[in-house]
């Protein structure tokens, strides 16, 4: 690797003085003589092709490539900071990865915005979404392949904190045959029809969730492919409101109307798999998950 001829302090310098637009003033700021903030300045200049600075009078003013450099300048040292402060968070054992295991209940969309918002504040964590299905949330907490999780369910062995809840609707799309007497149904005359539920994700268990009480039955990978096998018409499905709230509200699917409401309204938890013994990263994570409740 070819070693560059300018230093950071060189930069630092430019920044300080293309900010306090002196070099006595940029000494000052700096606790450095002006002796030495006009070496580096001259040193700086030598070592570039090009001028970055120069003095007009008592004033220092940026050539117009100086302006360019300067841009990458400030990068330059917020990424050397940035190096500085992920070596004290190793040092105090905070960890360089995570990784999140969201129960396919939760509305992910709405999680990414509340993960981004911690990575803005420690970039030096990296963070891995894992989405689950049912028993896959478990095992990701039991193997330890998750440091947190957001479940609909805790799992037997730990503890979680209340984050939010999830109502899920039976819905059909308007011209579903299950519209076409204009009745109120029973739960044996729900059965006459196909419903779509979405495949446990685990591979050691095999959970089921909500009423699965139709004859036929279509299973698919995710929520995704659920909603759009009931939006073409295959059949009905319990589906969280959160997820199809525009599809209800354009007409595109439509809530079945049950004798007994089979609405479910599902508690949210955030669990933190090690709780106490867990690292400082992932209490950090935790704390900032637990102050944004899901809506």
């Amino acid at each position: 690797m070819k070693l560059p001829k300018t230093t950071l302090e060189q930069w630092a310098t430019l920044i300080a003085v293309h900010e306090e637009q002196s070099f006595a003033a940029a000494a000052e700021r700096l606790n450095k003589s002006q002796s030495s903030i006009s070496y580096n300045i001259k040193r700086l200049n030598e070592s570039l092709p090009v001028a970055v600075i120069t003095l007009k009078g008592r004033k220092a003013e940026l050539t117009e490539q100086g302006k360019v450099l300067l841009r990458k300048a400030y990068c330059l040292l917020d990424t050397a900071n940035d190096i500085e402060t992920s070596a004290h968070y190793l040092s105090a054992g905070w960890e360089a990865e995570l990784t999140v295991a969201v129960d396919a209940l939760i509305f992910v969309p709405e999680v990414l915005n509340k993960l981004a918002s911690f990575s803005n504040q420690y970039p030096q964590t990296r963070l891995r979404i894992l989405e689950t299905t049912l028993s896959a949330t478990d095992e990701a907490l039991f193997e330890k392949k998750a440091q947190l999780a957001y479940v609909a369910r805790i799992p037997q062995g730990f503890m979680g904190t209340p984050i939010g809840s999830a109502k899920k609707l039976i819905v059909a799309h308007p011209k579903h045959a299950i519209f076409a007497k204009q009745q109120v149904l029973t739960e044996n005359e729900l059965r006459q029809y196909r419903q779509i539920v979405v495949r446990d994700s685990g591979i050691k268990r095999n959970q089921d969730a909500g009423w699965l009480g139709a004859e036929q039955r279509w299973t698919v990978s995710s929520f995704s492919s659920l909603i759009d096998a009931v939006k073409n018409q295959v059949g009905f499905a319990s589906i969280p409101e959160r997820f199809i709230r525009q599809e209800l509200e354009s007409g595109e699917l439509k809530q079945v109307p049950l004798q007994l409401d089979n609405t479910q309204v599902l508690t949210l938890y955030l669990v933190l798999a090690e709780g106490e013994n867990a690292g400082p990263a992932a209490k950090a994570l935790y704390q900032h998950l637990k102050a944004l409740p899901l809506s």
